[in-house]
Protein backbone atom coordinates (compact mmCIF):
# COMPACT_ATOMS: atom_id res chain seq x y z
CA UNK A 1 0.00 0.00 0.00
CA UNK A 2 1.25 3.33 -0.94
CA UNK A 3 0.23 7.26 0.30
CA UNK A 4 -0.15 10.04 -2.13
CA UNK A 5 -1.13 13.78 -0.87
CA UNK A 6 -3.69 16.23 -3.20
CA UNK A 7 -3.56 19.73 -2.06
CA UNK A 8 -6.53 21.65 -3.17
CA UNK A 9 -5.93 24.64 -4.52
CA UNK A 10 -8.00 27.86 -3.69
CA UNK A 11 -11.03 25.62 -2.91
CA UNK A 12 -12.87 25.85 0.11
CA UNK A 13 -12.59 22.24 1.70
CA UNK A 14 -16.49 22.37 2.81
CA UNK A 15 -17.71 23.18 -0.71
CA UNK A 16 -15.09 20.65 -1.93
CA UNK A 17 -16.01 17.60 0.66
CA UNK A 18 -19.61 18.39 0.68
CA UNK A 19 -22.37 19.08 3.57
CA UNK A 20 -21.16 15.63 6.10
CA UNK A 21 -18.04 15.16 3.55
CA UNK A 22 -21.07 13.48 1.21
CA UNK A 23 -19.07 14.14 -1.63
CA UNK A 24 -15.50 12.20 -0.77
CA UNK A 25 -17.83 9.64 1.34
CA UNK A 26 -19.16 8.50 -2.35
CA UNK A 27 -15.88 8.39 -3.55
CA UNK A 28 -14.91 6.10 -0.66
CA UNK A 29 -17.41 4.16 -1.17
CA UNK A 30 -16.17 3.70 -5.04
CA UNK A 31 -13.06 2.52 -4.27
CA UNK A 32 -13.44 0.25 -0.56
CA UNK A 33 -9.87 -0.91 -0.88
CA UNK A 34 -7.97 2.39 -0.37
CA UNK A 35 -8.68 4.92 2.44
CA UNK A 36 -9.39 8.53 1.37
CA UNK A 37 -8.66 10.84 4.37
CA UNK A 38 -8.92 14.81 4.16
CA UNK A 39 -6.82 17.26 6.24
CA UNK A 40 -6.88 20.86 5.86
CA UNK A 41 -6.53 21.94 2.08
CA UNK A 42 -5.18 18.39 1.65
CA UNK A 43 -6.49 14.91 0.60
CA UNK A 44 -4.34 12.06 1.60
CA UNK A 45 -4.67 8.70 -0.48
CA UNK A 46 -4.03 5.18 0.72
CA UNK A 47 -4.50 2.13 -1.74
CA UNK A 48 -2.51 0.17 -4.07
CA UNK A 49 -1.21 2.03 -7.49
CA UNK A 50 -4.11 1.34 -10.19
CA UNK A 51 -6.70 3.27 -6.91
CA UNK A 52 -4.59 5.80 -6.12
CA UNK A 53 -3.92 6.88 -10.23
CA UNK A 54 -8.05 6.51 -10.62
CA UNK A 55 -8.96 8.39 -7.63
CA UNK A 56 -6.07 10.58 -8.08
CA UNK A 57 -7.63 11.35 -12.06
CA UNK A 58 -11.22 12.17 -10.41
CA UNK A 59 -10.02 14.44 -7.95
CA UNK A 60 -8.13 16.66 -10.65
CA UNK A 61 -11.25 16.33 -12.80
CA UNK A 62 -13.64 17.20 -9.44
CA UNK A 63 -11.11 20.41 -9.10
CA UNK A 64 -11.30 21.60 -12.49
CA UNK A 65 -14.78 21.44 -12.43
CA UNK A 66 -15.02 23.41 -9.01
CA UNK A 67 -13.13 26.23 -10.82
CA UNK A 68 -15.54 26.01 -13.70
CA UNK A 69 -18.70 26.16 -12.07
CA UNK A 70 -18.41 26.76 -8.44
CA UNK A 71 -19.94 23.80 -6.84
CA UNK A 72 -19.68 19.64 -6.56
CA UNK A 73 -22.44 17.63 -6.10
CA UNK A 74 -22.89 13.43 -5.27
CA UNK A 75 -24.56 13.16 -9.20
CA UNK A 76 -21.18 14.80 -10.06
CA UNK A 77 -18.49 12.69 -8.05
CA UNK A 78 -20.60 9.75 -9.72
CA UNK A 79 -20.94 10.81 -13.17
CA UNK A 80 -16.68 11.33 -13.07
CA UNK A 81 -16.43 7.78 -11.25
CA UNK A 82 -18.17 6.74 -13.84
CA UNK A 83 -16.13 8.40 -16.93
CA UNK A 84 -13.05 7.07 -15.17
CA UNK A 85 -14.02 3.38 -14.82
CA UNK A 86 -15.74 3.00 -18.44
CA UNK A 87 -12.98 4.88 -20.64
CA UNK A 88 -14.11 3.68 -23.76
CA UNK A 89 -14.24 5.37 -27.07
CA UNK A 90 -15.79 3.71 -29.94
CA UNK A 91 -14.29 3.92 -33.63
CA UNK A 92 -17.07 5.08 -35.01
CA UNK A 93 -17.90 8.45 -32.59
CA UNK A 94 -20.59 10.33 -34.78
CA UNK A 95 -18.39 13.88 -33.59
CA UNK A 96 -14.88 11.78 -34.89
CA UNK A 97 -13.21 11.85 -31.15
CA UNK A 98 -10.58 9.84 -31.03
CA UNK A 99 -10.77 10.56 -27.04
CA UNK A 100 -10.51 13.06 -24.74
CA UNK A 101 -6.91 14.96 -23.83
CA UNK A 102 -5.75 15.49 -20.00
CA UNK A 103 -7.34 18.94 -19.93
CA UNK A 104 -10.83 17.65 -21.11
CA UNK A 105 -10.27 18.68 -24.85
CA UNK A 106 -11.40 16.20 -27.52
CA UNK A 107 -8.95 15.06 -30.14
CA UNK A 108 -10.10 14.22 -33.31
CA UNK A 109 -8.55 14.74 -37.05
CA UNK A 110 -8.75 18.18 -38.37
CA UNK A 111 -8.44 17.40 -41.78
CA UNK A 112 -9.94 15.23 -44.07
CA UNK A 113 -6.54 13.83 -44.51
CA UNK A 114 -6.09 13.48 -41.09
CA UNK A 115 -9.79 11.53 -40.98
CA UNK A 116 -8.36 9.05 -44.05
CA UNK A 117 -5.39 8.07 -41.46
CA UNK A 118 -7.61 7.29 -39.14
CA UNK A 119 -9.96 5.11 -41.39
CA UNK A 120 -6.80 3.27 -42.62
CA UNK A 121 -5.42 2.41 -39.57
CA UNK A 122 -8.91 1.09 -38.33
CA UNK A 123 -8.82 -1.39 -41.77
CA UNK A 124 -5.36 -1.91 -41.86
CA UNK A 125 -2.83 -3.72 -39.34
CA UNK A 126 0.19 -1.57 -41.31
CA UNK A 127 -0.37 2.01 -41.80
CA UNK A 128 2.25 4.52 -43.96
CA UNK A 129 1.02 7.98 -43.09
CA UNK A 130 3.42 10.48 -45.14
CA UNK A 131 3.65 14.01 -45.03
CA UNK A 132 5.60 17.39 -44.24
CA UNK A 133 6.40 18.56 -40.35
CA UNK A 134 3.27 19.89 -38.76
CA UNK A 135 0.09 18.22 -40.63
CA UNK A 136 -0.65 15.88 -37.23
CA UNK A 137 0.36 12.56 -39.01
CA UNK A 138 2.31 11.72 -35.30
CA UNK A 139 -0.21 13.26 -33.02
CA UNK A 140 -3.22 11.23 -34.36
CA UNK A 141 -1.43 8.23 -34.54
CA UNK A 142 0.17 8.11 -30.89
CA UNK A 143 -3.94 8.99 -30.69
CA UNK A 144 -5.42 5.71 -31.98
CA UNK A 145 -2.53 3.94 -29.89
CA UNK A 146 -3.76 5.61 -26.53
CA UNK A 147 -7.18 4.97 -27.61
CA UNK A 148 -6.38 1.09 -28.39
CA UNK A 149 -4.80 0.92 -25.01
CA UNK A 150 -7.78 2.32 -23.01
CA UNK A 151 -9.87 0.49 -24.84
CA UNK A 152 -8.05 -2.66 -24.06
CA UNK A 153 -7.76 -3.77 -27.75
CA UNK A 154 -3.48 -3.74 -26.70
CA UNK A 155 -1.82 -4.52 -23.77
CA UNK A 156 1.01 -1.57 -24.86
CA UNK A 157 2.14 0.92 -27.18
CA UNK A 158 5.65 0.95 -28.52
CA UNK A 159 6.82 4.08 -30.05
CA UNK A 160 10.05 4.43 -31.97
CA UNK A 161 12.44 6.10 -34.04
CA UNK A 162 15.66 6.02 -35.25
CA UNK A 163 18.07 8.04 -33.54
CA UNK A 164 19.82 9.93 -36.62
CA UNK A 165 22.11 13.30 -36.15
CA UNK A 166 20.29 16.28 -38.03
CA UNK A 167 23.59 18.23 -37.19
CA UNK A 168 24.68 16.98 -34.15
CA UNK A 169 27.04 13.97 -33.00
CA UNK A 170 25.31 11.36 -30.18
CA UNK A 171 28.81 11.09 -29.06
CA UNK A 172 29.67 14.51 -28.20
CA UNK A 173 26.23 15.15 -26.47
CA UNK A 174 26.31 14.91 -22.42
CA UNK A 175 24.28 11.91 -20.40
CA UNK A 176 24.19 8.49 -20.95
CA UNK A 177 22.66 7.08 -23.68
CA UNK A 178 19.25 7.25 -22.55
CA UNK A 179 19.48 10.73 -22.03
CA UNK A 180 21.33 11.44 -25.49
CA UNK A 181 18.22 9.64 -26.69
CA UNK A 182 15.47 11.50 -24.94
CA UNK A 183 16.09 14.45 -27.00
CA UNK A 184 14.74 12.76 -30.38
CA UNK A 185 12.13 11.09 -28.86
CA UNK A 186 10.93 14.43 -27.38
CA UNK A 187 8.27 15.04 -29.62
CA UNK A 188 6.54 11.79 -28.65
CA UNK A 189 6.70 12.77 -24.92
CA UNK A 190 4.87 16.15 -25.98
CA UNK A 191 1.82 14.32 -27.21
CA UNK A 192 1.15 11.31 -24.59
CA UNK A 193 1.80 14.63 -21.99
CA UNK A 194 -1.63 15.95 -24.18
CA UNK A 195 -3.35 12.76 -23.85
CA UNK A 196 -2.49 10.68 -20.43
CA UNK A 197 -1.96 12.32 -17.38
CA UNK A 198 0.78 12.48 -15.58
CA UNK A 199 0.79 9.97 -12.80
CA UNK A 200 -1.04 7.67 -15.31
CA UNK A 201 1.79 8.41 -18.10
CA UNK A 202 4.74 7.83 -15.09
CA UNK A 203 3.12 4.15 -14.51
CA UNK A 204 2.45 3.02 -17.88
CA UNK A 205 6.22 4.04 -18.40
CA UNK A 206 7.36 2.33 -15.30
CA UNK A 207 5.95 -0.59 -16.15
CA UNK A 208 6.56 -0.03 -19.87
CA UNK A 209 2.74 -0.87 -20.68
CA UNK A 210 4.02 2.32 -22.74
CA UNK A 211 7.44 1.63 -24.48
CA UNK A 212 9.62 4.42 -25.99
CA UNK A 213 13.16 3.74 -27.18
CA UNK A 214 15.08 4.10 -30.11
CA UNK A 215 14.92 1.71 -33.11
CA UNK A 216 17.97 -0.16 -32.51
CA UNK A 217 16.25 -2.04 -29.32
CA UNK A 218 13.52 -3.25 -31.51
CA UNK A 219 16.28 -5.93 -33.54
CA UNK A 220 15.44 -9.71 -32.27
CA UNK A 221 12.04 -8.70 -30.91
CA UNK A 222 8.62 -10.19 -31.76
CA UNK A 223 6.00 -7.83 -30.77
CA UNK A 224 2.41 -9.05 -30.41
CA UNK A 225 -0.82 -7.54 -29.33
CA UNK A 226 0.89 -3.99 -29.32
CA UNK A 227 -0.03 -0.91 -31.41
CA UNK A 228 3.52 0.38 -32.57
CA UNK A 229 4.29 3.42 -34.19
CA UNK A 230 7.63 3.99 -35.92
CA UNK A 231 8.06 8.25 -36.35
CA UNK A 232 10.10 10.10 -38.68
CA UNK A 233 10.64 6.77 -40.71
CA UNK A 234 12.32 8.79 -43.52
CA UNK A 235 15.39 8.35 -41.45
CA UNK A 236 15.78 4.56 -41.37
CA UNK A 237 17.89 2.53 -43.94
CA UNK A 238 16.19 -0.49 -45.71
CA UNK A 239 17.99 -2.67 -43.71
CA UNK A 240 16.49 -0.74 -41.02
CA UNK A 241 13.29 -0.49 -42.51
CA UNK A 242 12.97 -4.32 -43.15
CA UNK A 243 13.85 -5.24 -39.65
CA UNK A 244 11.32 -3.39 -37.89
CA UNK A 245 8.39 -4.31 -40.41
CA UNK A 246 9.18 -8.07 -39.24
CA UNK A 247 9.18 -7.25 -35.83
CA UNK A 248 5.32 -7.25 -36.00
CA UNK A 249 3.41 -10.02 -34.34
CA UNK A 250 -0.22 -11.08 -33.52
CA UNK A 251 -3.17 -9.00 -32.47
CA UNK A 252 -0.68 -5.48 -33.39
CA UNK A 253 -0.99 -2.44 -35.51
CA UNK A 254 1.17 -0.79 -36.75
CA UNK A 255 1.59 2.81 -38.20
CA UNK A 256 4.89 4.18 -40.16
CA UNK A 257 5.36 7.97 -40.53
CA UNK A 258 7.75 9.96 -42.11
CA UNK A 259 8.85 13.08 -43.80
CA UNK A 260 10.13 12.17 -47.44
CA UNK A 261 11.46 15.75 -47.39
CA UNK A 262 13.18 15.93 -44.63
CA UNK A 263 16.40 13.09 -45.02
CA UNK A 264 19.00 13.31 -42.38
CA UNK A 265 20.65 9.99 -43.43
CA UNK A 266 24.13 10.49 -45.41
CA UNK A 267 24.05 10.90 -48.87
CA UNK A 268 25.44 7.46 -49.77
CA UNK A 269 22.24 5.84 -47.97
CA UNK A 270 19.16 5.63 -49.44
CA UNK A 271 15.79 6.41 -46.94
CA UNK A 272 14.18 3.19 -45.63
CA UNK A 273 10.91 4.57 -45.94
CA UNK A 274 11.12 5.55 -49.80
CA UNK A 275 11.78 2.51 -50.37
CA UNK A 276 9.41 0.11 -48.09
CA UNK A 277 6.60 2.71 -49.90
CA UNK A 278 8.03 1.49 -53.33
CA UNK A 279 8.14 -2.11 -52.46
CA UNK A 280 5.03 -2.98 -50.71
CA UNK A 281 2.47 -0.34 -51.92
CA UNK A 282 0.80 -2.89 -53.78
CA UNK A 283 0.22 -5.16 -50.92
CA UNK A 284 -3.33 -5.96 -49.44
CA UNK A 285 -3.48 -4.88 -46.22
CA UNK A 286 -1.38 -2.47 -46.18
CA UNK A 287 -2.38 1.43 -46.00
CA UNK A 288 -1.10 4.47 -47.17
CA UNK A 289 -2.24 8.04 -46.29
CA UNK A 290 -0.48 11.00 -47.88
CA UNK A 291 -0.75 14.48 -45.86
CA UNK A 292 0.32 17.81 -47.67
CA UNK A 293 0.42 21.41 -46.58
CA UNK A 294 -3.01 21.67 -46.18
CA UNK A 295 -3.20 19.20 -43.98
CA UNK A 296 -0.76 21.74 -41.47
CA UNK A 297 -2.39 22.56 -38.34
CA UNK A 298 0.53 24.53 -36.80
CA UNK A 299 0.89 27.99 -36.86
CA UNK A 300 -0.43 28.92 -40.33
CA UNK A 301 2.64 30.34 -41.53
CA UNK A 302 3.97 26.97 -41.66
CA UNK A 303 1.79 25.75 -44.49
CA UNK A 304 3.28 28.67 -46.33
CA UNK A 305 6.69 28.22 -45.65
CA UNK A 306 6.55 24.06 -46.94
CA UNK A 307 4.80 25.51 -49.95
CA UNK A 308 7.53 27.90 -50.94
CA UNK A 309 10.31 25.30 -50.34
CA UNK A 310 8.17 22.79 -52.30
CA UNK A 311 7.80 25.17 -55.14
CA UNK A 312 12.00 25.10 -54.96
CA UNK A 313 12.98 21.55 -55.62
Amino acid sequence: MIEKTITLESIPLLDFLGVENKNINELAQAFPKSRIISRGNEILVKGETPDILQITEILQSLQEHFNQFGRITEENVRGYISQERSDYFPEDSIDGIILYGTKGSPIKPKTVNQQKLVQSVKDNDLVFALGPAGTGKTFVSVALAVRALKNKQVKKIIITRPAVEAGENLGFLPGDLKEKIDPYLRPIYDALNDMVPFEKLKYYLEREIIEIAPLAYMRGRTLHNAFILLDEAQNTTAMQMKMFLTRMGPESKMIVTGDTSQIDLPKNQSSGLKEAVRILNQVNGIGFVELSGRDVVRHKLVRDIIEAYGSKE
